[in-house]
């Protein structure tokens, strides 16, 4: 380079500004030397971010040839899952979230904001028919209504949006009308009192009364976190007036064994409690131990 431009480079690469708009601008190369690389938009991540083949391009090319990457659809929907054995689904027919929690570890349970609408109609259990529905949009709520079969619990990530309810009482009568068996969110609802009244166990964080679009994006039947919990297509949902359990379909055989166990347990410390009991067993043993310190 003429010295004039060594002079100059030099001079920028010196001056605290201008470093960092180098670094930005070298980064911003990189990213069109990767889509160079990549002209198949799978190969970027097409697949998993809109869940299949982005053929069209609309004509867009970068700088050196290689095509951009397009919006995503404005909705994806997975058309099969792998659907849990009926009659496990039902051996956990009734149980308690605490006992399946109890179960699991002690975990599984969604955050403690995601409650039902109506205490005295919680109870449910069935299969996740799960959604991704973009906050302040409600799309995905109906491509996983048409997905639905009868039993199936509907829960959709909203990340965890406050400004705008994701669904209202209509949806949740076509819901009832379409035989899903309770409606799971961690965004909010509106017309509380309709949604009571369709009778469907409904969980949301809250209630507020703005209303949501239907433009999307958002997606049908892929992994989401709920609540903080993992929920996939498929994983049985159980809920009653304390809130909603996460039961992984990989655990089902497991939990159920698990079940008869926790139930007697429990049983067993309700009789002693009755009984006149103040402290358990273990609890008392280990306050009489060397693990714990008198000051």
């Amino acid at each position: 380079a003429a010295p004039a431009a060594r002079k100059w480079r030099r001079r920028i690469g010196e001056d605290p500004v201008f470093v960092p708009v180098m670094a930005f601008a070298s980064l911003f190369r990189g990213i069109d030397d990767y889509t160079q690389a990549a002209p198949d938009s799978e190969q970027v991540g097409a697949e998993g971010i809109c869940g299949g083949r982005n053929e069209r391009h609309n004509g867009r090319r970068s700088r050196k040839g290689g095509p951009m990457i397009d919006d995503p659809p404005i909705l994806t929907i997975r058309d099969t899952i792998a659907r849990p054995d009926p009659a496990k689904v039902a051996a956990l027919a009734g149980a308690q979230t605490g006992h399946l929690v109890d179960c699991m570890n002690g975990r599984g349970a969604l955050d403690y904001q995601i409650k039902p609408l109506d205490p005295t109609n919680a109870a449910f259990c069935g299969p996740a028919i799960t959604a991704f529905a973009y906050p302040a949009d409600n799309l995905a709520v109906f491509g996983a209504m048409q997905e639905s079969q009868t039993g199936d619990v509907i829960v959709v990530a909203n990340d965890g949006f406050t400004r705008t309810a994701l669904i209202g009482d209509l949806v949740t009568g076509m819901m009832r009308n379409k035989g899903v068996v309770a409606f799971v969110t961690d965004g909010l609802a509106r017309d509380r009192a309709g949604i009571v009244a369709s009778g469907l166990p409904t969980f949301a964080a809250g209630i507020s009364p703005n209303s949501p679009a239907k433009t999307g994006p958002g997606s049908v039947n892929f992994p989401v976190t709920v609540g903080g919990v993992p929920v996939s297509p498929g994983d049985v949902i159980v809920g009653d007036a304390d809130g909603v359990v996460v039961v992984p379909q990989a655990m089902l055989d497991t939990v159920i064994e698990r079940l008869a166990q926790v139930r007697a347990a429990e049983a067993s410390a309700e009789a002693a409690v009755k009984a006149g009991a103040t402290t358990t067993a273990g609890a008392a043993r280990i306050l009489a131990s060397n693990q714990v310190k008198r000051v």
